[in-house]
């Protein structure tokens, strides 16, 4: 068997020198070249805003923000045909749950059923998923925001930042963040944060869930 690191191998190159997975390393770096995208939750409501890349005339831009199931939405950045599958695998776990159960699926259960979706491609000589999605919700636990990256791994926060130059729109948002905010507010920091990373005024699509109506929609 030709041994780890011999690129000329004809067996896929899994890790690195320093013991990471080259595959899922190689998509985090597409996801870093798509749409800056944010998603901030308070006890109150959750919001997903996510940048609308300008495209050639005569040419719709792509959604950017999706409903998975009534009380729950999603959004991403990487390839977009890489985001639309997640979408839909998404959306397959809401209606199988809801067949089976007669009940919303909670969020939580969401993100863990991407995250092992992800995970598989990790393990067998395929290309990872080149996206990053972030899940918003409300279930009966409350408010709930997670991320999703093409390793599988997924994390529960109150503000995630993924895309281009995401690094500098988290910081925007972690400083500015309160867990009072209306949802105006969180509209115009996700719009700052966005703004700040591309150095120019974004256009943007949003989405929210409140805990008052529990039913996520996009916001003109």
């Amino acid at each position: 068997m030709a041994e780890a690191g011999n690129y000329g191998s004809r067996y896929p190159y899994f890790y690195g020198p320093e013991g990471r997975l080259v595959l899922v390393d190689s998509a985090l770096e597409a996801v870093k070249r798509g749409s800056t995208t944010i998603g901030i939750k308070t006890p109150s409501f959750a919001l997903l805003a996510s940048h609308i890349k300008p495209v050639r005339p005569l040419i719709d831009p792509a959604e950017k923000i999706f409903v998975i199931d009534g009380h729950a939405g999603a959004t991403g950045s990487g390839y977009i045909g890489d985001i639309l599958q997640l979408i839909e695998e998404l959306r397959l776990e809401a209606q199988k749950h809801r067949l089976n159960f007669e009940s919303p699926i909670d969020v939580g259960s969401l993100a863990k059923h991407l995250g092992s979706f992800l995970h598989n491609y990790t393990i067998y000589a395929v290309r990872p998923q080149a996206a990053s999605v972030i899940v918003a919700g409300v279930d009966q636990t409350g408010i709930q925001l997670y991320q999703v990256d093409p390793s599988g791994t997924f994390m529960r926060g109150s503000g995630f930042a993924i895309g281009q130059s995401s690094d500098i729109a988290l910081d925007v948002v972690q400083r500015e963040y309160s867990a009072d905010m209306s949802v105006e507010q969180a509209v115009d920091l996700s719009n700052k944060a966005i703004e700040k990373a591309l150095g120019e005024r974004p256009v943007v699509e949003v989405g929210v869930v409140t805990a008052q109506n529990q039913h996520f929609q996009k916001l003109l």
